[in-house]
Protein backbone atom coordinates (compact mmCIF):
# COMPACT_ATOMS: atom_id res chain seq x y z
CA UNK A 1 0.00 0.00 0.00
CA UNK A 2 2.71 2.36 0.85
CA UNK A 3 4.77 1.71 -2.36
CA UNK A 4 1.25 2.88 -4.28
CA UNK A 5 0.69 5.59 -2.11
CA UNK A 6 4.24 6.81 -3.29
CA UNK A 7 3.74 6.31 -6.74
CA UNK A 8 0.46 8.05 -7.09
CA UNK A 9 2.59 10.80 -5.42
CA UNK A 10 4.88 11.07 -7.76
CA UNK A 11 2.40 10.86 -10.41
CA UNK A 12 0.53 13.67 -9.43
CA UNK A 13 3.43 15.74 -9.17
CA UNK A 14 4.21 15.22 -12.49
CA UNK A 15 1.19 16.08 -13.50
CA UNK A 16 1.60 19.12 -11.83
CA UNK A 17 4.37 20.58 -14.21
CA UNK A 18 3.97 22.67 -16.91
CA UNK A 19 5.50 22.53 -20.27
CA UNK A 20 7.33 26.06 -21.01
CA UNK A 21 6.14 29.23 -22.38
CA UNK A 22 6.06 29.33 -26.38
CA UNK A 23 9.77 30.65 -27.27
CA UNK A 24 11.56 29.67 -24.22
CA UNK A 25 15.00 28.61 -24.14
CA UNK A 26 17.44 27.45 -21.06
CA UNK A 27 18.63 30.35 -18.74
CA UNK A 28 21.46 30.96 -20.51
CA UNK A 29 20.71 30.34 -23.90
CA UNK A 30 19.64 33.26 -26.80
CA UNK A 31 15.73 32.94 -26.96
CA UNK A 32 14.86 32.13 -30.94
CA UNK A 33 14.53 34.69 -33.08
CA UNK A 34 15.52 37.49 -30.25
CA UNK A 35 13.79 40.00 -29.55
CA UNK A 36 12.54 43.11 -31.34
CA UNK A 37 11.98 46.66 -29.06
CA UNK A 38 7.69 45.62 -28.93
CA UNK A 39 8.63 41.86 -27.79
CA UNK A 40 10.55 43.70 -25.00
CA UNK A 41 8.12 46.45 -23.90
CA UNK A 42 5.38 43.68 -23.90
CA UNK A 43 7.76 41.34 -21.75
CA UNK A 44 8.77 44.55 -19.53
CA UNK A 45 4.97 45.02 -18.95
CA UNK A 46 3.91 41.31 -17.74
CA UNK A 47 7.14 40.89 -16.01
CA UNK A 48 6.13 43.97 -13.98
CA UNK A 49 2.93 42.43 -13.07
CA UNK A 50 4.40 39.14 -11.76
CA UNK A 51 7.02 41.02 -9.75
CA UNK A 52 4.21 43.01 -8.04
CA UNK A 53 2.59 39.78 -7.63
CA UNK A 54 6.16 38.55 -5.88
CA UNK A 55 6.55 41.86 -3.91
CA UNK A 56 2.46 41.33 -2.38
CA UNK A 57 3.46 37.46 -1.77
CA UNK A 58 6.20 39.28 0.45
CA UNK A 59 4.27 41.80 2.19
CA UNK A 60 6.31 44.29 0.90
CA UNK A 61 3.94 47.69 0.00
CA UNK A 62 4.90 48.64 -3.25
CA UNK A 63 2.06 51.24 -3.90
CA UNK A 64 2.10 53.31 -1.14
CA UNK A 65 6.26 53.22 -0.06
CA UNK A 66 7.65 55.77 -1.89
CA UNK A 67 11.11 53.62 -1.74
CA UNK A 68 9.29 50.80 -4.06
CA UNK A 69 6.82 52.20 -5.73
CA UNK A 70 8.26 51.56 -8.66
CA UNK A 71 10.50 48.93 -7.97
CA UNK A 72 8.37 46.55 -10.01
CA UNK A 73 9.14 47.63 -13.16
CA UNK A 74 12.24 48.90 -12.53
CA UNK A 75 13.91 45.39 -11.79
CA UNK A 76 11.52 43.72 -15.17
CA UNK A 77 13.45 46.64 -17.30
CA UNK A 78 16.33 46.15 -16.01
CA UNK A 79 16.17 42.55 -16.40
CA UNK A 80 15.24 42.70 -20.11
CA UNK A 81 17.36 45.40 -20.96
CA UNK A 82 20.56 44.78 -19.20
CA UNK A 83 20.59 41.71 -16.79
CA UNK A 84 19.26 39.25 -19.96
CA UNK A 85 20.38 41.72 -22.40
CA UNK A 86 22.49 38.75 -23.85
CA UNK A 87 19.63 36.00 -24.59
CA UNK A 88 17.08 38.81 -27.07
CA UNK A 89 19.83 40.43 -29.03
CA UNK A 90 22.14 39.22 -31.54
CA UNK A 91 25.74 38.63 -30.96
CA UNK A 92 28.12 41.13 -31.90
CA UNK A 93 29.28 41.62 -34.81
CA UNK A 94 33.12 40.77 -35.43
CA UNK A 95 35.52 42.65 -37.63
CA UNK A 96 37.87 40.64 -39.28
CA UNK A 97 41.11 41.72 -40.47
CA UNK A 98 43.58 40.21 -43.07
CA UNK A 99 46.22 38.32 -41.40
CA UNK A 100 48.57 40.08 -43.86
CA UNK A 101 52.09 39.54 -41.59
CA UNK A 102 50.72 35.43 -41.44
CA UNK A 103 50.72 35.85 -37.66
CA UNK A 104 50.88 32.44 -35.39
CA UNK A 105 52.11 33.36 -32.28
CA UNK A 106 49.96 33.62 -29.11
CA UNK A 107 47.85 36.91 -28.53
CA UNK A 108 46.90 37.53 -24.96
CA UNK A 109 43.93 40.24 -24.34
CA UNK A 110 42.69 41.21 -20.48
CA UNK A 111 41.68 41.50 -18.08
CA UNK A 112 38.48 42.06 -19.20
CA UNK A 113 35.35 42.47 -16.86
CA UNK A 114 32.80 39.76 -16.14
CA UNK A 115 29.70 41.18 -14.86
CA UNK A 116 26.76 38.00 -14.84
CA UNK A 117 23.91 36.93 -12.65
CA UNK A 118 24.01 33.37 -10.77
CA UNK A 119 21.64 31.06 -12.44
CA UNK A 120 21.05 29.57 -8.97
CA UNK A 121 20.53 32.45 -6.79
CA UNK A 122 19.96 35.57 -9.06
CA UNK A 123 23.02 36.97 -7.54
CA UNK A 124 25.76 38.95 -9.28
CA UNK A 125 29.07 37.15 -10.38
CA UNK A 126 32.35 39.66 -10.95
CA UNK A 127 35.57 39.31 -12.08
CA UNK A 128 37.55 38.81 -15.21
CA UNK A 129 38.30 37.04 -18.03
CA UNK A 130 41.11 36.51 -20.13
CA UNK A 131 41.29 35.34 -23.92
CA UNK A 132 44.83 33.23 -25.49
CA UNK A 133 44.48 33.71 -29.25
CA UNK A 134 46.68 31.50 -31.51
CA UNK A 135 45.75 33.00 -34.95
CA UNK A 136 45.77 30.95 -38.01
CA UNK A 137 48.57 31.96 -40.73
CA UNK A 138 45.69 31.81 -43.45
CA UNK A 139 42.63 33.00 -41.75
CA UNK A 140 42.18 36.47 -40.41
CA UNK A 141 42.48 38.62 -36.96
CA UNK A 142 39.50 40.09 -35.11
CA UNK A 143 39.42 43.30 -33.99
CA UNK A 144 40.70 43.44 -29.73
CA UNK A 145 37.52 45.07 -28.77
CA UNK A 146 35.41 42.43 -30.14
CA UNK A 147 36.60 39.70 -26.98
CA UNK A 148 35.16 42.18 -24.72
CA UNK A 149 32.10 42.81 -26.42
CA UNK A 150 31.85 38.70 -27.07
CA UNK A 151 32.22 38.31 -23.13
CA UNK A 152 29.99 40.63 -22.58
CA UNK A 153 27.01 39.42 -24.68
CA UNK A 154 27.39 35.61 -22.67
CA UNK A 155 27.66 37.50 -19.36
CA UNK A 156 24.58 39.37 -19.85
CA UNK A 157 22.43 35.95 -19.16
CA UNK A 158 21.77 33.65 -16.10
CA UNK A 159 24.88 32.04 -15.99
CA UNK A 160 27.11 28.90 -14.35
CA UNK A 161 30.74 30.04 -14.62
CA UNK A 162 31.45 26.02 -16.18
CA UNK A 163 29.04 27.04 -19.21
CA UNK A 164 30.14 30.74 -19.53
CA UNK A 165 33.58 29.68 -20.44
CA UNK A 166 33.04 27.55 -22.79
CA UNK A 167 29.82 29.00 -24.62
CA UNK A 168 32.64 32.28 -24.81
CA UNK A 169 35.52 30.14 -26.11
CA UNK A 170 32.63 27.79 -28.43
CA UNK A 171 31.61 30.79 -29.97
CA UNK A 172 35.36 32.28 -30.76
CA UNK A 173 36.15 28.81 -32.66
CA UNK A 174 32.97 29.00 -34.69
CA UNK A 175 33.08 32.66 -35.70
CA UNK A 176 36.91 32.84 -36.52
CA UNK A 177 38.49 29.56 -36.35
CA UNK A 178 41.74 30.15 -34.81
CA UNK A 179 44.58 27.58 -34.58
CA UNK A 180 43.85 27.35 -31.02
CA UNK A 181 42.14 29.44 -28.53
CA UNK A 182 42.30 29.64 -24.26
CA UNK A 183 39.49 31.17 -22.10
CA UNK A 184 39.94 31.76 -18.29
CA UNK A 185 37.78 32.95 -15.90
CA UNK A 186 38.20 34.25 -12.47
CA UNK A 187 35.07 35.75 -10.27
CA UNK A 188 33.37 36.29 -7.60
CA UNK A 189 30.10 34.70 -6.60
CA UNK A 190 27.73 36.91 -4.35
CA UNK A 191 25.24 33.99 -3.95
CA UNK A 192 28.63 33.00 -1.57
CA UNK A 193 29.28 35.90 -0.65
CA UNK A 194 26.27 37.56 0.78
CA UNK A 195 24.59 33.85 1.58
CA UNK A 196 25.21 30.78 2.77
CA UNK A 197 28.53 30.83 4.11
CA UNK A 198 29.03 34.07 3.31
CA UNK A 199 32.31 33.49 2.36
CA UNK A 200 35.25 36.34 2.03
CA UNK A 201 35.27 38.80 -0.80
CA UNK A 202 38.27 37.59 -1.71
CA UNK A 203 37.01 34.31 -2.06
CA UNK A 204 37.08 33.48 -6.21
CA UNK A 205 36.07 30.69 -8.23
CA UNK A 206 38.53 30.31 -11.47
CA UNK A 207 38.17 27.88 -14.02
CA UNK A 208 39.62 27.80 -18.01
CA UNK A 209 38.29 25.84 -21.13
CA UNK A 210 41.15 25.24 -23.79
CA UNK A 211 40.78 24.63 -27.87
CA UNK A 212 42.20 23.58 -30.64
CA UNK A 213 46.31 23.29 -30.14
CA UNK A 214 45.81 25.19 -26.97
CA UNK A 215 44.32 22.01 -25.85
CA UNK A 216 47.14 19.95 -26.81
CA UNK A 217 50.22 21.62 -26.44
CA UNK A 218 51.20 22.36 -22.70
CA UNK A 219 53.80 24.95 -23.28
CA UNK A 220 51.53 26.94 -24.95
CA UNK A 221 48.61 26.45 -22.71
CA UNK A 222 51.62 27.44 -19.81
CA UNK A 223 52.52 30.72 -21.76
CA UNK A 224 48.68 31.48 -21.76
CA UNK A 225 48.13 30.99 -17.84
CA UNK A 226 51.21 32.58 -16.57
CA UNK A 227 50.58 35.75 -18.89
CA UNK A 228 47.10 36.13 -17.68
CA UNK A 229 47.97 35.25 -13.94
CA UNK A 230 50.46 38.40 -14.39
CA UNK A 231 47.72 40.20 -15.47
CA UNK A 232 45.71 39.41 -12.56
CA UNK A 233 48.32 39.98 -10.27
CA UNK A 234 47.92 43.73 -11.20
CA UNK A 235 44.59 43.96 -10.54
CA UNK A 236 44.67 42.91 -7.19
CA UNK A 237 47.90 44.99 -6.80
Amino acid sequence: MARNAVGDSMDNSVKKLRPPPHGAALCNEAIEGFADRAAKAAMIAEASQKLEELFDVLRIDHVNDHNTRDTPRRVAKMFVEEVLRGRYDAPPKITEFENVERYDRLIITGPIDVRSTCAHHLLPIHGQAFVGVLPSPEGKIIGLSKYDRIVEYFCARLQIQEELVSQIGNYIVDATAPKGLAIRISAVHMCRTHRGVRASEQSRMINSAFFGEMLHNQDLKNEFLHEALALERRIVA
